[in-house]
Formats: C-alpha cells, sequence, structure tokens
C-alpha cells in the first residue's frame, strides 16, 4: 500500500506538470473591475473568473441553497430571494445568465448568476430553490446538468439545448479525472497504482487538446450516482490525492 501511495504520488505530479502545459493565460483585469469579479480566495483554495460569460459552456453537479441564505446579502450585494431564479458559479463574472439542463429529465431554466458558490466540493452551480424547483430537484438536492451561457435580449443568438435521456440522449454518465499525461505509459501506471489501492472501474482515456496535442486521461467511473462520486472524491483527499476534476459524458 505504501509502495502504491508513493508511486501515485510521483506519477501525479508529472500529470501536473502535463496539464499545466495546457493552462489558459493569464487574464489581466480591466480597470474598474468590480471587487466580486477579481480573483479570490475561499477556504485556502484560490478561484479566477472567467473575462466573459458568453460561450461558457459545461456540464457536472448542480445543488441548490434555500432558507438559511433567503433574505442574506449576495456577492454582488443584492439581496438572495429563494423564489426567483437565480444562482451561484465559483468562475462565472457576475451577472450573467446560464441555462441548465437536468440531462435526466429534459427539463430546464434560465437563471442569473448573482452570487458566488458553491463552495462544496463537486458542484459547479448553486441554484435557488425555485430553480432547483423548476428541475425537479429539490428532494435528491442534486443534479446532473449542463450549463451554457446565453443572452436573454437576443434569444436567437442562444445555443440550442443539448439533448437529454428522455429525448433519447445517453443517459448522463459520471466520472472523477485522476491525472492527464502526455504519455500513456504514465497513465497506465496510475490506473494501475489506483487499482491496486482499491479504487475502480478505472479506464485511460485519450483527449484531443487543440489540433496537435494528445493527452492519457486516468479516469475512475463511470460512477452510479453523486453519493458514490462523492464518497469516491472523499477517500482520495484522504489519503492525499489532490487536483481531481468531475466529469460528465
Amino acid at each position: 500500500m505504501r509502495r502504491s501511495a508513493h508511486a501515485l504520488a510521483a506519477l501525479l505530479a508529472v500529470s501536473l506538470l502535463a496539464a499545466c502545459a495546457t493552462a489558459p493565460p493569464h487574464v489581466a483585469m480591466a480597470p474598474g473591475t468590480a471587487a466580486y469579479n477579481r480573483p479570490y480566495v475561499v477556504g485556502g483554495r484560490h478561484y479566477s473568473v472567467l473575462p466573459a460569460c458568453a460561450g461558457y459552456q459545461q456540464r457536472g453537479i448542480a445543488s441548490w441553497y434555500g432558507p438559511g441564505f433567503n433574505g442574506h446579502p449576495t456577492s454582488t450585494g443584492s439581496t438572495y430571494n429563494m423564489y426567483a431564479l437565480t444562482a451561484a458559479s465559483k468562475v462565472l463574472p457576475l451577472p450573467c445568465w446560464v441555462r441548465v439542463t437536468n440531462l435526466r429529465n429534459g427539463r430546464q431554466v434560465v437563471v442569473k448568476v448573482n452570487d458566488r458558490g458553491p463552495f462544496v466540493a463537486n458542484r459547479i452551480i448553486d441554484l435557488s430553490y425555485a430553480a432547483a424547483r423548476d428541475l425537479d430537484m429539490i428532494g435528491p438536492g442534486t443534479a446532473i446538468v449542463e450549463l451554457q451561457a446565453v443572452d436573454p435580449g437576443r434569444p436567437r443568438s442562444n445555443p440550442p439545448p443539448p439533448r437529454t435521456q428522455v429525448q433519447g440522449a445517453p443517459a448522463p454518465r459520471l466520472f472523477l479525472q485522476v491525472g492527464a499525461f502526455a504519455g500513456r505509459d504514465n497513465a497506465q501506471h496510475l490506473a494501475t497504482a489506483l487499482r491496486d489501492m482499491g479504487f475502480g472501474p478505472v479506464r485511460v482515456d485519450t483527449l484531443l487538446r487543440g489540433q496537435r496535442q494528445t493527452l492519457f486521461a486516468v479516469r475512475l467511473g463511470p460512477l452510479a450516482t453523486v453519493d458514490k462520486l462523492d464518497a469516491a472524491a472523499r477517500r482520495m483527499n484522504a489519503i492525499g490525492i489532490k487536483g481531481f476534476r468531475v466529469q460528465v459524458d
């Protein structure tokens, strides 16, 4: 077990270097940028805000927040109203509008992003009670979603919504990407180390970055539920595996 842990640490360091090679360049803040759209730190973790909302599209896990925050100020200074169609994002500039599609049941809602969060691991957006109700996710507490930036004033320019499971698309599948490598051998070694530590199922997938760069991604999954994904993530954190990402296929 100790040998596997040492091998894992070495391989993840190589993976980090591969990831850094494809990291986007730093974007300078325009003069007069509002404080809530500047880089910030929460819980010791650094976050950067995207320079624009246009073109944003992301799949992941949504959560919601309600009565405990109702009437409190949001990051923009407005008052949180759990009955309004709003949301919180860690990375989108405020304000911003996104269409949120539940990839299982096909329900959709357009929300105004006016707050920061969620700062619970493995979530990409925190929805108001009203938005969560429209997506039929109040009971479960989470949903697998796709986010698409939209312009409410120019509906014809907005991207089409994704096909969902109820429309015949494959059921969304949850993964944790643990590392990505320029070489297949390192990816296979990491996959073997994870299996030796009792993680599974583990797979190595080929990713294309741009037109020329190929990366080999080590992914845990598919994981049957959000709870199973969260349990695997907690176990990874407990043994020092950091930097993994939630992915939805």
